[in-house]
């Protein structure tokens, strides 16, 4: 299960997981979006894909979901049959940031969009997804945190506290899921060459692009490989966190640019 799969690491770790075998639960706003990726991805299917065949029954279920909305998630998992759960993953994916501006100058509405998005949101879709989990005895749940999760920025205040949050939450999951056999983990990406900046400058793209002038920054099959890896080690193996940045990024506030390179944006 993806939320935010209609675009970027939840779109790309889709991927992933299909080519190799797995069923998918795929959430996301953009229904227009998760209707094309299925579309192609069953496409995919039927030629043929990675250490499967168009004869094993793999499927892939989609549902329009803001993850803020309680009631949508509620009732989106409520549809899956029981046969579907407890699901092996959760990707908790879908987040977002809102401008760059200093904590004391933001805008009110930005400030709840990024908190009820990426911490909010990220509870609603665990408290009705892991109980089923722990229930069996058996599941994983991967958070999608950031490099602003181990460190601050100038201008990323809000953001940083929201990644900040879904780290201690992994951590608070890890201790308390320990007796019940479900393993929780988070990935911390640098810079993505996604929608992020995109969204976060509210469609500007002249300024989104800038972001990613003079270096070659992540790309969002990058992040999922680390997914990949992360989801499918043996039973008796945790992968607690993993910090993947591009080679030229140090940390959240440290990268280094050359004239000669570009991002291909």
């Amino acid at each position: 299960m993806i939320t935010g799969a209609s675009a970027g690491i939840g779109q790309a770790t889709a991927r992933w997981f299909w080519e190799r075998g797995w069923n998918l639960v795929l959430w996301a706003r953009r229904i227009d979006r998760l209707e094309e990726l299925k579309r192609h991805l069953e496409q995919d299917h039927q030629a043929g894909r990675t250490g499967t065949d168009a004869g094993t029954g793999a499927w892939i279920a989609i549902a329009e979901v803001d993850v803020r909305d309680r009631a949508s998630v509620e009732s989106a998992y409520g549809l899956l049959p029981e046969a579907w759960k407890p699901v092996q993953l959760l990707l908790n994916n879908a987040g977002l940031s809102q401008g760059l501006n200093a904590v004391h100058e933001s805008d009110p509405e930005d400030v709840d969009r990024v908190l009820d998005t990426n911490i909010k949101g990220l509870i609603n879709v665990t408290r009705v997804v892991v109980p089923d989990m722990k229930k069996a005895g058996r599941g994983q749940v991967l958070h999608v945190s950031s490099t602003a999760g181990k460190e601050t920025y100038p201008g990323g205040g809000v953001y940083c506290a929201s990644k900040f949050g879904v780290e201690a939450i992994a951590k608070s999951m890890r201790q308390e899921l320990l007796p019940f056999g479900v393993k929780v983990g988070t990935v911390s990406p640098g810079m993505v060459d996604t929608e992020f900046s995109l969204v976060r400058f509210k469609g500007d793209a002249e300024r989104a692009r800038s972001v990613y002038d003079g270096l070659e920054p992540l790309h969002a099959e990058d992040v999922a490989e680390v997914i990949g890896f992360m989801a499918t080690r043996p039973d008796h193996v945790q992968i607690a966190d993993v910090l993947v940045m591009p080679r030229a990024q140090a940390g959240s506030g440290m990268v280094h640019r050359t004239p000669t390179q570009s991002s291909g944006l």
